[in-house]
């Protein structure tokens, strides 16, 4: 058999950190700052690896907005009448 039939023709579904900012189109150090204000998710751990769930990347990334769309903030947020 050969390498090339051995490797899946899909993405997997857990990935270590540089393969999940790279699977979403940022640089790690991008990704760190998304995953630690919430844009990106936090990883799984298995034993003591790191790995993203593609599924969550996938979500959280379907969630940024998109270009030249700002959501404005609510004027009355936090106001109790």
């Amino acid at each position: 058999m050969s390498k090339q039939e051995d490797q899946p023709n899909y993405p997997p579904r857990g990935m270590r950190r540089v393969q999940a900012a790279s699977y979403v189109g940022i640089g790690t150090t991008k990704f760190d700052e998304m995953v630690k204000d919430g844009r990106m998710p936090k990883p799984k751990l298995i034993n003591a690896c790191k790995v993203w769930d593609r599924y969550e990347l996938e979500a959280c990334f379907d969630n940024l907005s998109d270009l030249g769309v700002v959501e404005e903030a609510d004027p009355f947020e936090g106001i109790s009448v």
